[in-house]
């Protein structure tokens, strides 16, 4: 936290696209993140993409002053208690793009009401709330179910996928439909992260 500039000159001398910034309430998940404060901060320091992920309990009560704080998409779950179609229309009225997330038990049948509204939407491929996390490759069917739902809509909407994600996971996700990789410890543990970004977008 101390150096959190200098990590996000990282990423984009990097060349990584995205800064995705997970913010946790203690009470969705069970643990405590970055909240508007930090946001704000960074969005100060550069211009890169920012994807906030709100793992928190009534996400449509913050998404108009995470939008006001710098946000470019935001993300919030099914399984939070905001009214999901509300909560999109208040992103959107917000400013931002509009992602809805779902964990790994939840079936892919969540978000096809909603796919017309979307930009994204983030299929969780661990539980969220801690990083470091394994892989589960049972999420993969999720992402082509929603892949192949997109595509017979014809609808422009990027699938995003978030945990344990590396250069061997990051091919299979792709291949099942992901357009988007978030990736954390892979990248930040690497000697090189230009290198292992490299890695994930040959993927």
């Amino acid at each position: 936290m101390l150096n959190l500039e200098k990590e996000v000159r990282k990423l984009e001398n990097s060349s990584i696209d995205m800064l995705h910034f997970d913010v946790m309430d203690g009470v969705f998940v069970n643990n405590i993140s970055y909240g508007l404060p930090i946001l704000e901060q960074v969005r100060k320091i550069t211009d890169i993409t920012l994807d906030v992920h709100l793992m928190i309990i009534d996400p449509i009560r913050y998404v108009r002053r995470f939008a006001e704080a710098g946000a470019d998409i935001i993300s919030f779950h099914t399984e939070s208690e905001s009214d999901i179609g509300e909560t999109i229309r208040e992103i959107k009225a917000a400013g931002a793009k509009a992602a809805l997330a779902i964990k790994p038990a939840t079936p892919p049948e969540a978000v096809y009401d909603y796919l017309n509204e979307l930009s994204m939407v983030l299929v969780m491929t661990v539980e969220p709330g801690f990083g470091g996390q394994s892989f589960i490759p049972e999420t993969m069917e999720k992402v082509k179910a929603i892949k192949q739902r997109i595509d017979e809509l014809g609808l422009d909407i990027r699938i995003e996928v978030d945990g344990g994600i590396n250069d061997v996971t990051g091919i299979e996700a792709s291949t099942c439909g992901a357009d988007v990789l978030v990736s954390g410890s892979y990248l930040f543990k690497a000697e090189n992260m230009a290198d292992a970004a490299g890695k994930l977008r040959k993927a």
